[in-house]
């Protein structure tokens, strides 16, 4: 089932903590870069549990040269840490939840190293934008597209949307069709913008985003979303930024 998501919020609390989860360690081949592959959880303070994003298929944890092998990512780098701790329900545990925990699963996108846990979660309903869930199957990986849809409930949203109080999700096109981004408040810390691979380190800002599959669009969403980001003093956690990988708190350490 797809539904567009309300306007209203879906959250009854508000952020309380933000748990980084370190689902592995990647090489780009081109440049040398190792990046971190990261997701989160946020829980409220009303019992809420909300995933965003769930890192590379698990086969990359049992047989990560067998797994490249078969979605040729090769061409592309080189899985360098993939283990079963750095899969899903290894990091949530380390945050003190199971999977049966998750209310809501959001997808910024749908790249191989953020759906590795696309077909887990059966209870949670997954958010995503409209244009990414329009796609007929996944993005994945280049021009291996192995996975349906899963039969769930699918959450849509074609404008920025806030899904509860403090926890609003921003369209930032570019790097895919439907790429989306975080803002959140949190009690302690203040805002934190998630940029996803909106921006995934503050350079290709500067490199014009050049590739992006949308440079135009790309260079557009990262600018209002820092816009946003400086008018609330926002903490900015970038998707795969190299320097600041080895720098943020990663779970059973969260921010508050």
């Amino acid at each position: 089932m797809i539904e567009h998501l309300p306007a209203e919020g879906l959250l009854t609390g508000k952020p309380k903590r933000l748990f980084m989860l370190d689902f592995g360690l990647f090489r780009v081949h081109s440049n040398g870069r190792k990046i971190g592959i990261c997701g989160f959880l946020v829980q409220t303070d009303a019992g809420e549990n909300v995933l965003i994003d769930s890192g590379f298929p698990a086969k990359y944890a049992a047989d990560p040269e067998q797994a490249t092998a078969e979605d040729r990512l090769h061409t592309f780098g080189e899985v360098l840490t993939c283990t079963p701790q750095n899969l899903p329900q290894a990091q949530l545990a380390r945050a003190g939840v199971t999977g049966d925990d998750i209310d809501y699963f959001v997808l910024t996108h749908t790249h191989i190293d953020h759906i590795g846990g696309l077909f887990d979660f059966p209870q949670a309903q997954i958010i995503l934008a409209k244009p990414e869930r329009d796609l007929p199957r996944p993005l994945y990986w280049s021009e291996v597209r192995p996975w349906d849809w899963p039969d769930r409930r699918y959450l849509t949203l074609e404008s920025d949307s806030a899904i509860g109080p403090g926890f609003d999700l921003l369209m930032a096109p570019g790097h895919t069709p439907g790429q989306i981004a975080v803002l959140l408040d949190l009690p302690q810390t203040g805002s934190v913008l998630l940029t996803s691979d909106a921006i995934s380190r503050p350079d290709e800002i500067a490199e014009g985003f050049d590739s992006a599959p949308d440079p135009i669009a790309a260079q557009a969403s990262a600018r209002r979303i820092l816009e946003l980001a400086r008018g609330r003093d926002a903490m900015v956690i970038y998707g795969h930024c190299p320097a600041q990988w080895p720098q943020l708190k990663k779970a059973p350490q969260f921010y508050d």
